[in-house]
């Protein structure tokens, strides 16, 4: 059997490119439908470029869906630093957390749209929705923050990723549910009852116990 030859690394800058353009094509077209023209004339590169870079469309989809997960984690990891930092009062805090991250959610269109386009594609590549602990960096950090206040006497934690779990389901969950991910608009007393519910009820399961 002939050697697979190696991908280029190339330029930065056109890599970047062409992911952005994979991503507008793939959430526009769908994988089935979406071809490497169309997303090599979106990138302005050739279409042996894209193969040069990726090797085939599989291979594109999975970097363009991964990259942007990427993003958002570098967000994520603002929004923990942003309302998990410095903690005082827990309910109020984690509150804060949900509130931020559930309207992030609800009001993204491009992370809706990358949802739903996971969604419609899992039967087909299922290890986007089966992902290894090590490639769930948002609960691995969501989870480390969770302990860490657990350290702190704020919670208790026995198995801080089953935690973040929990709190990532309660706090997003129903508003997912609700704006059909992000397809619908959610009025913010909307969201803020569906996270204060949330957050109560993480609470319940791992708040400090008293007495």
């Amino acid at each position: 059997m002939p050697d697979t030859p190696a991908l280029r690394q190339g330029s930065p800058a056109k890599r970047a490119a062409i992911i952005r353009a994979a991503l507008e094509v793939f959430l526009r077209e769908g994988y089935a439908r979406a071809g490497v023209d169309a997303i090599a004339a979106t990138a302005g590169v050739s279409k042996r470029t894209i193969y040069d870079y990726y090797g085939d469309k599989e291979t594109l989809f999975l970097a363009a869906v991964g990259e942007t997960a990427q993003a958002q984690t570098t967000v994520f990891a603002d929004l923990l630093d942003r309302t998990l930092g410095e903690v005082t009062d827990i309910a109020e805090a984690l509150t804060a957390f949900g509130r931020v991250f559930a309207t992030e959610i609800a009001r993204s269109p491009e992370r809706a749209a990358v949802m739903r386009l996971i969604i419609a594609e899992a039967s087909h590549f299922p290890q986007l929705t089966r992902p290894a602990p090590e490639d769930r960096p948002v609960q691995r950090a969501l989870a480390d923050r969770l302990a860490a206040l657990g350290e702190q006497g704020l919670l208790e934690v026995p198995d801080p990723l089953e935690a973040a779990e929990f709190l990532g389901l309660l706090v997003t969950g129903r508003v997912n549910n609700r704006s059909w991910y992000g397809a619908v608009r959610l009025p913010d007393a909307e969201i803020d009852r569906l996270v204060t519910g949330g957050v109560a009820v993480f609470l319940r399961a791992y708040g400090p116990r008293t007495g």
